[in-house]
Parts: structure tokens; sequence; C-alpha cells
């Protein structure tokens, strides 16, 4: 078993490793910049050691300072979470060749399912199905315009490398390829470091469906269940839950299956996703590989009982699965709720400033993965999710009663978050009967406008008098002077797209 790991991350995620680690008599290294100097991670880890400034690219991304530090401080492991580092292949590289343990799959697997178009390949060769598309990247506009046409508009421009909705293009209409291919390569370049895109057939009102597998060094590979996350923002989850309320029983052994072919292609070793797009005929189509234990990790240890961070420990330290296919028997319904620094009444428009005041929920069922407390400024700099909130029921119906209690009793004062929203899921007929899609916020926005008055509008006049305890009484506000380009690139530039506008 490893003797002692660095977490080469922030926030909830590093908190949630640091918990698995306790538990296991495993110490920890966290690292920080200097606007975390005290977050929580930084707290419970046995050692914190300070990796740079703000912005991340000059201390999270720091792949061979990271590296260092881990030598350094007498680790033999290092666990990236998830963002980051979690899926670059060069910095996997770095940790191994400095002879340390990578808690995650090989490197070269890494690399290969993180190029799409590589995934798709592999995918196709396993007998899954995949969306009408190109096998290779665009390279001129008049094949792609070619190419457009014989799978029929609309068609999706799509990044090869990356994800999170970048590079991403709808083109409805042959008059707008060109220029969509062109936003996209931008885009991609700048986000990725590879322009490299390809077209797909556009799917209208998709499941965005995912199964959790999971592998060892010695050829198990075993399947834990589906994850349903068609509530989206921005190509980004915001609801997701466990099992699906859509996917019936025959096709959650094939998307099992296909989900273990593929790993099992590829050489996979420790936690991944496979993620698929199913139609409204419950066709299913291959979408992706993410190579890291995914956010949404809790539902899936809800459901089945078992620590998937503890697993991971396990499988990186040389270990076999701790469970097999006859041991994961779902259990009950799970829901999570992403709780995000954002308004989900207003585009989702970013909100930054100091907590004030954390209460968090509890009773039966109830699970709050959280990076954060009362005195943390919440910045552009990172990711805006700041927490994540999960229910557990033994039917769905329940799961729900109990997030809707769980989000009433969830306070985080000082700036606007997407509990409202998520209050309003929880009411929304769309939901509660289970049948939507990843239009799921467009089509029902009427509806859960209708919650828009559960707002915390008296928040910034109160917060306003708290952070004044806190020594700033300019906070809480709303984005309005961006700084730094790290964290959720997206985020941060819809809060200048809307600082233009203002």
């Amino acid at each position: 078993m490893l003797k002692k790991i660095l977490i080469a991350n922030r926030g909830e995620i590093a908190v949630r490793i640091i918990r698995a680690c306790r538990e296991m008599d495993i110490p920890t290294v966290a690292i920080y910049s200097t606007a975390d100097r005290t977050a929580p991670h930084v707290l419970m880890a046995d050692e914190a050691v300070e990796i740079g400034p703000p912005p991340a690219t000059e201390s999270y991304l720091r792949g061979e300072a990271i590296v260092d530090i881990a030598v350094r401080s007498g680790c033999d492991g290092v666990h990236p979470g998830y963002g980051f580092l979690s899926e670059n292949a060069d910095f996997a590289d770095q940790v191994t060749a400095a002879g340390l343990t990578w808690i995650g799959p090989p490197a070269k697997v890494m690399a290969q399912m993180g190029d799409k178009l590589a995934a798709r390949k592999l995918a196709v060769r396993t007998g899954t199905t995949v969306l009408e598309g190109l096998d290779d990247a665009v390279t001129d506009f008049d094949s792609a315009l070619d190419a457009a046409d014989q799978i029929g508009y609309p068609v999706l421009v799509k990044a090869a490398g990356g994800g999170g909705g970048k590079g991403m293009r709808i083109v409805r209409q042959r008059d707008e390829l060109v220029k969509a291919i062109e936003l996209a390569r931008s885009e991609a370049g700048h986000a990725f470091a590879d322009d490299r895109v390809f077209l797909q057939k556009y799917l209208h009102g998709p499941h965005h469906i995912e199964v959790q597998i999971f592998a060892d060094q010695h050829g198990n590979i075993v399947s834990l269940g589906e994850r349903e996350c068609s509530i989206q923002r921005r190509y980004q989850k915001i609801v997701e839950e466990a099992p699906s309320p859509f996917i019936h029983d025959a096709l959650r052994v094939q998307l099992a299956q296909s989900a273990e072919n593929i790993a099992r292609a590829c050489g996979y070793v420790g936690a991944g996703t496979v993620e698929f797009l199913v139609d409204e005929e419950r066709n299913f189509y291959f979408l992706e590989m993410n190579t890291r234990l995914q956010v949404e990790h809790p539902i899936t240890e809800m459901v089945t009982g078992y620590d998937l961070v503890a697993a991971q420990l396990q499988v990186a330290s040389g270990e076999p699965l701790p469970f097999s296919h006859d041991d994961i028997v779902p259990r009950g319904h799970a829901i999570e709720c992403r709780i995000y620094a954002e308004d989900g009444f207003d585009g989702f428009a970013p909100s930054i400033g100091t907590i004030v005041e954390l209460s968090e929920p509890g009773g039966p069922g109830v699970r709050l993965d959280h990076g954060i407390r009362a005195g943390l400024e919440i910045t552009t700099h990172y990711d805006p999710l700041l927490g994540k909130l999960c229910s557990w029921g033994r039917t769905r119906q329940e799961a729900i009663n109990r997030m809707s209690r769980a989000l009433e009793e969830l306070r985080i004062v000082g700036l606007r978050t997407t509990i409202p929203f998520c209050r309003a899921v929880m009411h929304s007929e769309a939901f509660t009967s289970g049948r939507y899609n990843t239009h799921f916020i467009t089509d029902h926005q009427a509806e859960l406008e209708q919650f828009s008055n559960t707002r915390e509008d008296h928040l910034p006049q109160v917060a306003a008098l708290g952070a004044a305890l806190f020594g700033d009484h300019e906070k809480p506000r709303r984005m309005n002077r961006p700084e730094g380009d790290g964290g959720d690139s997206a985020w941060l530039a819809e809060g200048r797209r809307r600082q233009m506008r203002r």
C-alpha cells in the first residue's frame, strides 16, 4: 500500500481524497496557491506546501514543481483528483519518471483516450456504435463541406482534444460551417494547444449517460452502473442521478458491456468513465472516455456502497479490485446537485465574494462534499464549483424529497449560488417524472423561472455587513474586475462578456 501521497489539486476533491487517505492511515501532502493558504484542504492535510501565486498556470498547473514537492516531501504517490493536470499524460509521465506512483491510468492510455478521434476509432473496433461523422481531423474547408452534406445538417464541429464544451459548435446550415470550424479551431488551440477539429452528426435532445468502470493491474474490469447526466449548463453538468430513470435493464447491460469492452481494449487501469449519448429510441452511441475520477462519483458510491477513492489507492498499489461483478448490486437511488458560485436564474452568471455563513444540511441519506468555510474568499481564479450535495433514498422519489429538504437547509451566505436553481429542478415536473434530456434547461426555462423568487436577494446586503467583519467592506461583489486566467475559462469569459455589456 502507498505510504504517503501528494494531492495535486484543491477544493472539495482534495478534501475528499484526504478523508479516504485518513481512513486508510496514509499521510497526505497538500499543495496550495497563496489564495488558498487557509483553505480547508490545506488545514486538513498532514502537510501543506505553497506552490505559487493564485493563477493556476503559476501554481496548480506547474507539473515539474509539483513532482519536486512530492519527492522532497517523501511521497511515493500522486493523486491528481479531477481537472487541472488529472488527464495530462505528460504530467503522469513526469510522476512515474520520478519513481512515484501515478494514481490513475497509464499515461499512454490517457493520451489515446484523451484524443477523441483515437478514442472513436477504438470504440468502433470493439463493435460500439458511434455517431456518423469524420474519423480524421478536418484538413480543408471543401472536404469538410462535402462531409457535412453527406452527414446531414445539423452537424457538430468538435475539438479532437480536451473537453468541457470548449472547441464545440453546432452548425445548422451550410453557410455557417466554415466560420464555425475557424472559431472551434481557435478556441481549441487556445484551450488545449491542439487545434484539430472533426465533424459528427448533431443528435437532437439525447440523454447523456455515463458508465463508471474500474480496472486493476490483474485484468479485472468491473462496471459499477450508469449515471444520468443530462441536466447541463454550457455543456457542463449540474444535476446527476444514479441509476438513470430513462434506461431499462436490457440497455443497462449493453451499456455496461460496451464500457468494459472499451476499457479492456485500451488497457485501462483505475477509475474511469465511458460516456454515451442515448437517443429517444434508446439507441446509444459512444461519446468519449474520461480517464480520471468523475466529479459525480459520490452518487455511485451511495448506490453501490463502495469507496471509489479508496479503491483507486488500492489499485494503484497493485492490489486487485476490492469488488467483483457479483458484488455490484445497486441499491436505491442517488442524486447529486452541483453547487456553483453562479446565479442559475441569470444565465449562470459568475458570483464572487466572501462566504459569510455556511450552514450544512444533515439527516438520513444526505451527503455534502465541499472545500469551503466561512471567511473564505471565492475568486475567479478557479472553477466555480463550491461543493456537491448528494441525497440517497430507497426510491427515486425519496431521494428527490431528501434533496429538496437538504437544499432548503443548505445556506451559503455572501454570494449567489445555484442552490435556488437546484431547488427549482427538484420541483420541476419534467425532472420528477424522469422525462428530460440534455435540452432540459432550455426546454423548461419558463417552468424553472417560476422559482426565481427564491433567489437570495437579501444576501448581498447581509453579506456586505458580514464581510466587513472579515476586513473587506467591498465584498461580496458581482464580478466586475476579472483577474487572472486560471480556473474555469468559460466561467471567467462569461463574466467578462457581461462586464462589457454593462
